[in-house]
């Protein structure tokens, strides 16, 4: 065989491996295709020409063997997207050898893929296969390009933590009752923190985001403070490079995605129920079969929610909304109640309408609604998330004005143009499923971490810091047992100072 037919099979065999498969009626890709590359839950899609086919003609298979030859334990799920594709998600709770991944018909056995990876192949919650943040982009196709982090960090031109680490540990910490944060540093690929305010509780979501990325990746060293409340506090006066979970127009805070979507992200097959792969598998009614009302359902953290329901009150035949718990506005129960009992999210589709109306801040549920199968009305706000600045109006939703005073007609017209309608519950839906996928918000916070560590000017693990060490209580829990793996190639640098 010539050196030209082998390049082409080795070329070959590539684009198959990271790319998954093509064919004319079956597409099948993702990045849990690679089992090299470690995610919470692991996982691929599978497109099929359902004139041919449907999901009950395919078989899929997972399987491996543990060190002693027994059958590895390994969790599969399949998510009907009910649209001609699946999702296949499957978790590890043990180290795999041998490790196999068949997708076939069940009646011809036409294999559509068939990988065989020798592995080991580890859980996410081993410390085992760490790479460089480029290489963990690439693998996963993850952006490394986004407008939001440059707009974000390109307010610095540098950012020198012996000058405001001072400066910001006094000023967030004047008001403990209401103002939370927590200061971390990364150092050698160690995390610490110190935390100020007295509720600190959500710095759970920020150790637990840490220590899932630090298994994964080598972080560069860091330092920063995490606003540990929704509302952005960094203003445009004092411009300190603070991390908040939401953004504002009056704010410059660095935008990070929210600790929602982050949580389900990380707990993906997990204890969370609600994420963006899930959503996609549990919606029961097809678009001509949704109820034509607009439906909101939620906490009456906002006046906006109240005049929702007063609106949903006097017109009942285009809208349904309710109030689910009284807290903020407890004395205006009796005429916004009686609060009404909650259903599963994954109900909330059988309205073909979805209205996303903020609460105390941006409303954390738009990504879910966005990847559901209905059309998403979304309020004007002043706050926003990660990604709302690559969204278009009339392109990806329904925008509606601040007091909701079009709500009413721009239902009506949607219901009298179901053809434009769909289009754009199509394409928001097209978006969340490309951009807000579990290991999309990871590889956000990896190239948000990577691009700021470029504008430290050095990073200190100060005194009284506490280190954030894993405590993974499940009862699952991993036996992770790291294999020596072959010499790394000498970097660049290594190269470089060796000649």
């Amino acid at each position: 065989m010539g050196i030209v037919s082998c390049f082409t099979l080795i070329l070959l065999f590539a684009v198959l491996k990271f790319d998954g498969i093509h064919s004319v009626d079956t597409n099948i890709w993702g990045p849990g295709l690679n089992p090299l590359i470690v995610l919470p839950a692991r996982y691929f899609y599978v497109q099929y020409d359902q004139d041919k086919f449907n999901i009950a003609d395919f078989n899929v298979l997972i399987s491996g063997k543990t060190k002693n030859g027994n059958t590895c334990r390994i969790w599969t799920n399949i998510l009907d997207r009910k649209d001609a594709s699946f999702i296949v998600r499957y978790k590890l709770y043990e180290v795999c050898h041998e490790f196999n991944i068949l997708v076939e018909n069940k009646k011809t056995l036409k294999k559509y893929w068939d990988h065989f990876n020798q592995g080991p192949i580890y859980p996410d919650e081993c410390d085992c296969s760490k790479v460089s943040i480029d290489t963990w982009l690439s693998n996963t196709k993850c952006r490394t390009n986004i407008e939001q982090i440059n707009n974000d960090l390109n307010q610095f031109k540098n950012v020198n933590f012996k000058t405001v680490f001072g400066k910001m540990a006094k000023l967030y910490s004047q008001h403990p009752h209401s103002t939370s944060v927590c200061h971390y540093v990364v150092k050698n690929n160690l995390i610490f923190r110190k935390c100020y305010g007295e509720y600190t509780g959500f710095k759970m979501f920020m150790d637990n985001l840490l220590l899932s990325l630090n298994r994964k990746v080598f972080l560069p060293d860091l330092e920063f403070f995490v606003n540990l409340g929704d509302w952005p506090l960094s203003s445009p006066k004092d411009q300190f490079p603070l991390f908040s979970w939401c953004g504002s127009n009056y704010s410059v805070d660095i935008v990070m995605p929210t600790y929602d979507i982050t949580e389900s992200a990380l707990e993906n097959m997990g204890r969370v129920t609600l994420d963006m792969l899930s959503v996609q598998g549990n919606i029961e009614k097809p678009w001509s079969q949704k109820i034509e009302k607009g439906f909101w359902m939620g906490r009456d953290s906002s006046k906006h929610r109240l005049n929702l329901v007063e609106l949903s009150k006097i017109n009942p035949d285009i809208l349904n909304a309710s109030i689910t718990n009284f807290f903020f506005y407890k004395e205006l129960k009796e005429k916004y109640g009686p609060g009404k009992k909650p259903i599963s999210f994954f109900k909330f589709f059988d309205y073909k309408y979805q209205l996303n109306i903020d609460g105390t801040v941006a409303a954390y549920r738009f990504p879910y609604l966005l990847v559901g199968d209905s059309l998403v009305f979304k309020q004007e706000s002043e706050y926003y998330e990660h990604f709302y600045n690559e969204l278009i109006p009339w392109v990806h939703y329904v925008p509606i004005k601040r007091h909701l005073d079009d709500l009413l007609d721009l239902i009506d017209i949607m219901m009298s143009d179901d053809k434009t309608a769909r289009k754009i519950s199509l394409n928001g839906q097209k978006y969340a499923r490309e951009h807000l996928a579990p290991h999309n918000i990871l590889g956000y916070y990896l190239l948000l971490f990577q691009n700021y560590s470029k504008f430290l000017t050095s990073v200190e693990v100060r005194p009284n810091m506490d280190a954030v060490i894993s405590t993974h209580n499940s009862p699952n829990k991993v036996a992770c047992e790291c294999e020596p793996e072959l010499e790394p190639e000498p970097s660049m640098e290594n190269i470089k100072m060796e000649l």
